[in-house]
């Protein structure tokens, strides 16, 4: 006979029963089964176990497996029914699942004492995000997007992005102007032959009304740095300095001034990732073109390129130490700077790597810096 149209294991039996013209004092007798046993599984009271199943295999001939599969739906049918929907579980998934809660925390960017404690998690991250409701979130799928970007931002992504946010809309600056902009950069290049007079870099970009907040990136973020605009007259760089050398600080800080130079990022910030690997999804022809721009301007403020290419056709294929700081001295710039160039260059990443020297430690402390143990202060905290 066919068992399809039956909802639990106890109709099967019933039904079986009726059949055969079987009581349930029949059946108890023939199973060796206790019959307050068969009535409380006839009943649905008393679950069928996989040893109750081979018995009932065994007596009617129907695989064991058959009445588990009824029992399964059964107990889910019966779950369903008793259960009160959750929809915060889904939220949790997305907001738990996919943003660095932990790392998060660590950073005293989220007021909890670990993932577990969900409650003050989740107002933390309202705070956090500035949001009303969870499912405001900017994370989640659905929520309306406030934070246009450039590239497809993962949650950690824009987690970054609103601690660079919400540092940079605290600081007090001087007045911008596209003068200010190009002054700045006329006075950053004059520091570029030594490591410690980087140490300005944040004071010179205030005076010039450009927000420069230094945010450690957070895990598998891969964040070089970041361009936006507060208004139109409040332009904001972010970076991370996951690379701790000059070349790639000098880099990163000049391709985002590019950035404010040309109004990038007025409709939606110019998020940098991995910024020299060429993987970062550039969606549209413009953002090709902007990001360029900006990376040539980059290269060419830490070395000129008719310089570099002068240099590699003379000395290729072997680049002598002296020779790269030959060339360091007569620009003015530091040895670290050439010796970055020509490493993207050449992809000769062992040239002269004990000049490419650490700046942060030289860098943050005088930028509103947050990351590698220091919290900034803010409003929201």
């Amino acid at each position: 006979m066919s068992s399809e149209e039956y909802k639990s294991p106890g109709q099967l039996v019933t039904a079986l029963l009726k059949e055969r013209g079987w009581t349930k004092r029949t059946l108890a007798i023939i199973s060796g089964m206790d019959e307050s046993i068969i009535s409380k599984t006839t009943s649905n009271v008393r679950k069928v176990d996989a040893e109750t199943a081979i018995v009932f295999e065994e007596i009617f001939d129907i695989p064991a497996e058959r009445f588990l599969s009824l029992q399964k739906t059964y107990d889910l049918a019966v779950a369903r029914i008793e259960s009160i929907p959750n929809p915060k579980r889904q939220m949790r998934a997305e907001l738990i699942g996919k943003l660095p809660i932990s790392a998060m925390i660590a950073r005293g960017w989220l007021d909890a004492k670990s993932v577990k404690d969900i409650e003050n998690v989740e107002e933390s991250l309202l705070r956090f995000f500035q949001a009303n409701r969870l499912e405001d979130i900017e994370t989640l799928p659905h929520a309306s997007k406030k934070t246009e970007v450039s590239i497809a931002a993962t949650p950690a992504q824009l987690a970054w992005l609103y601690r660079v946010k919400t540092l940079a809309s605290e600081m007090m600056v001087g007045r911008y102007s596209p003068t200010s902009v190009k002054s700045a950069i006329s006075k950053i290049k004059t520091l570029l032959h030594s490591a410690e007079e980087l140490r300005k870099v944040p004071r010179i970009l205030a005076e010039a009304g450009i927000r420069f907040v230094i945010v450690e990136t957070l895990p598998s973020t891969k964040i070089d740095g970041v361009c936006f605009w507060l208004d139109e007259n409040s332009p904001v760089i972010g970076m991370t300095m996951r690379f701790d050398r000059i070349d790639n600080f000098v880099f990163v800080l000049r391709h985002e001034l590019e950035h404010v130079q040309n109004r990038d990022g007025l409709k939606q910030m110019m998020l940098d990732v991995d910024i020299n690997s060429g993987e970062a999804a550039q969606v549209t022809q413009e953002l090709i073109e902007q990001e360029s721009r900006a990376n040539a301007a980059a290269s060419e403020f830490c070395v000129p390129k008719k310089m570099m290419d002068a240099f590699i056709s003379r000395k290729a294929p072997v680049f002598a130490k002296r020779d790269i700081i030959g060339l360091a001295r007569m620009l003015k710039v530091h040895t670290g700077l050439v010796a970055g160039q020509l490493q993207f260059r050449t992809q000769k990443y062992h040239l002269a790597r004990d000049q490419l020297v650490p700046v942060r430690s030289i860098v943050t402390p005088n930028a509103v810096t947050d990351g590698w143990g220091d919290v900034a202060p803010t409003d929201t905290q």
